[in-house]
């Protein structure tokens, strides 16, 4: 008797701190999102009406690439592992498509906030890259897509292995970078360090 595995949920892991000149760039990554949290009163307005806590620019600012050369390199070094996802995918793109970065946000969780599940639609590949995640840090929680249809389903094990349970968490370092497609339901539980944890979260469409 045999199982067979199907329909697997990838998610895509890589590096950045193996580029040359990371330190520096991390360290310009991290000036530029501070700065924006301190100056984008838009970003500001809409993370205290809609309860964010801390900062992003998800809903404020559209064209970072353009507005600091330190985020159009970001974008470049993401475009190849975007390419490099959609490759392990088997995406047929078509003779003329391809893969675009459409949005690219800041994203700087204070000590205590949390981020709830969501997906993000409209989109076919989402990602995030860390900058700071200090000891304690929340990592990034991905969910079973299936779940939803699991009624009458017990649960898991404790012991289960990663690729059977309903829930998994990835702890990243400063220059991860994670990539999934966007249908799946991701959320960044309660941020348990003193210090806040910042990231740039992106998505890219087919065109």
């Amino acid at each position: 008797m045999t199982t067979r595995t199907l329909f697997a949920t990838e998610v895509y892991e890589a590096n950045l701190a193996d580029d040359r000149g990371f330190p520096a760039f991390l360290e310009e990554l991290a000036d530029a999102c501070v700065m924006l949290a301190e100056e984008d009163r838009a970003g500001q307005a809409w993370c205290r009406a809609n309860g964010y806590g801390g900062y992003t620019s998800y809903a404020s600012l559209d064209d970072l690439p353009r507005r600091a050369t330190v985020f159009a390199d970001l974008k470049r070094k993401l475009d190849r592992h975007a390419a490099a996802f959609a490759e392990i995918l088997a995406f047929d793109l078509g003779p003329r498509g391809r893969l675009v970065m459409d949005s690219l946000w800041v994203n700087v969780l204070k000590p205590g906030a949390a981020h709830t599940g969501h997906i993000h639609p409209h989109s076919v590949l989402s990602g995030t890259i860390y900058v700071a995640t200090p000891k304690g840090a929340a990592g990034l929680r991905l969910e079973d897509p299936r779940l939803p249809l699991m009624m009458a389903a017990p649960p898991r094990r404790a012991d289960a292995p990663e690729n059977r349970q309903g829930f998994v968490t990835l702890n990243p370092a400063p220059g991860t970078v994670y990539l999934w497609e966007s249908w799946l339901r991701h959320e960044v539980p309660a941020n348990g360090a003193r210090s806040p944890r910042i990231s740039v979260s992106f998505n890219y469409s087919w065109r």
